[in-house]
């Protein structure tokens, strides 16, 4: 089980990437057209410098819906490894069986 502190602080950086995403883009967009010119280009660098570090998506690290983990995470279950097993186990994931060859 993860701190509740940074599970919370993760979800707080989830919300602020969310509000930022548009203008992010924007921004992002105005960057790397090359029919932007230099004064342009320079302004867009710099408001997107003068956003919070906490609006870049690279920031929110993904974790386990369960209990937290972040090491182990299987994107495609939104699980850890520890609980994606125990659930499978228990038959609370349809469709995922226990190989064996």
């Amino acid at each position: 089980m993860a701190k509740k502190s940074k599970i919370a602080k993760n979800e707080q950086r989830r919300q602020v990437v969310a509000r930022y995403a548009g203008r992010r883009a924007e921004l992002k967009e105005i960057i790397r057209h090359p029919a932007t010119t230099e004064a342009e280009r320079l302004a867009a660098q710099r408001e997107l410098r003068g956003q919070p570090r906490d609006a870049s998506a690279t920031r929110v690290r993904n974790r386990d819906q369960v209990d937290g983990r972040p090491r182990g995470y299987l994107r495609t279950f939104g699980l850890s490894r520890v609980n994606l097993r125990e659930q499978a186990h228990n038959g609370f994931l349809p469709g995922v069986r226990k190989s064996s060859w």
